[in-house]
């Protein structure tokens, strides 16, 4: 499977305060306008600028919406459901609209069931005045590691807390992915150790290859708890971008169709 289309790669150089928002069904670009506002939900146009879970309910037909004034974005619940940003900071239609920040947020809203459908959001900052002028220099990528297929469904099993950018991220066990497995694959049998094995597979493959965090136990110090590894695996993965939010929707689908 091909790396998904995503904001937290970048985006093409914009007016600063221009607002970028995506979903799976299609993205747009708004520039900084007072009064101008984007509105989200399951309608489509004229009812709504972008759709979002589109198939799903319990996701209200306008269900947010993102207003410019006083130089910043403003989002703010209009649904039913909760919607959640990073660090589990929750949004009620009661609560009070919240500023974006300049660059990349991910914002969630809840479905049915175990569903959560992403919006990808992205403002473009301004560039402060002591920075070097760079515009036609080459943009520095982040290291962006290599997974089959297999391998990405696995971390995204274990994973999901962690492209849910929550605050304070555990992996799930190996005994719990095999379960969400079974529900997602259940013709493909996956078993705890063969889990297991994959990731370490992984692990040591990545280590090999100059992996930022450890991966690998080292004797000198202790045996670090698995969990730990995982951990660090998972956190490296993220902040490379090597999964992205996006990468969520192997979590949906049909569970008969290999990715």
């Amino acid at each position: 499977m091909s790396v998904p289309d995503s904001l937290a790669h970048g985006v093409d150089p914009a007016r600063p305060g221009t607002l970028h928002a995506r979903t799976i069904v299609a993205g747009i670009r708004v520039g900084p306008r007072p009064g101008r506002t984007v509105r989200l939900g399951r309608a489509e146009r004229p009812d709504v600028d972008l759709s979002v879970g589109v198939d799903d309910l319990s996701v209200s037909r306008r269900h947010a919406e993102l207003t410019y004034r006083t130089g910043r974005w403003w989002l703010r619940n209009l649904g039913h459901q909760l919607m959640r940003l990073p660090r589990d900071r929750m949004m009620h239609s009661s609560t009070e609209p919240v500023p974006l920040a300049d660059g990349y947020t991910p914002l969630f809203i809840r479905g049915s069931g175990y569903r959560q459908h992403l919006v990808e959001l992205y403002v473009t900052g301004q560039d402060g005045e002591t920075r070097v002028n760079r515009h036609q220099a080459e943009t520095i990528p982040p290291r962006i590691w290599e997974l089959s297929e297999t391998e990405r469904l696995l971390l995204v099993v274990l994973g999901e807390h962690y492209l849910l950018y929550e605050e304070a991220p555990r992996p799930l066990t190996y005994k719990q992915a095999a379960d969400r497995l079974a529900y997602l694959r259940p013709d493909d049998k996956w078993r705890v150790r063969t889990i297991e094995h994959r990731i370490e597979a992984v692990r040591h493959r990545l280590q090999a290859g100059g992996f930022p965090y450890p991966l690998l136990h080292d004797a000198s110090s202790g045996r670090p708890y698995e969990n730990n590894l995982l951990h660090n695996l998972l956190k490296g993965l993220v902040e490379s971008t090597t999964l992205v939010p996006p990468h969520l929707d192997l979590l949906e689908g049909d569970p008969a169709v290999t990715r």
